[in-house]
């Protein structure tokens, strides 16, 4: 049984860009597509899919490199945890790499990067940074 799947598309993330994968598959839920989303629309990842039906769906991320075969993600951390959840107001939301990278938030208007939490003055808790 799985504890935190949120840590384990992150793990199978890190990894896949480790071995500099194109891809890598999870199973699918809604929380992991909206980070996927997120991801996407900030630049990270080329692109995701999810297909099957039912219990058994699968999400694809495509991962996205530079020209010259560099990583865009460098460092991939899961920030709250299922026993220490962490919590940020718009203004105290954190900075990566100096705005380099980002933090993916889940708020009550959805799973939005760090930028976006600070224009719409949402908070929320904080799930992972990306950099």
């Amino acid at each position: 049984m799985m504890t935190d799947p949120i840590s384990d598309m992150l793990t199978r993330m890190r990894n896949a860009v480790s071995v500099e994968k194109d891809a890598v598959e999870m199973p699918a839920s809604k929380q992991k597509a909206n980070i996927a989303d997120t991801l996407l629309r900030e630049g990270f990842i080329e692109d995701y899919r999810v297909s099957g039906k039912g219990p058994k769906k699968l999400l694809k991320i495509y991962l996205k490199y530079g020209p010259h075969g560099e990583h865009l993600i460098n460092r991939l951390e899961r920030i709250s945890k299922p026993g220490r959840r962490i919590y940020r107001s718009a203004e105290d939301m954190p900075h990566v790499a100096n705005g380099l990278g980002i933090v993916v938030v889940s708020t009550s208007h959805g799973i939005l990067s760090d930028r976006q939490c600070r224009s719409k003055n949402v908070g929320g808790e904080l799930i992972c940074s990306v950099f």
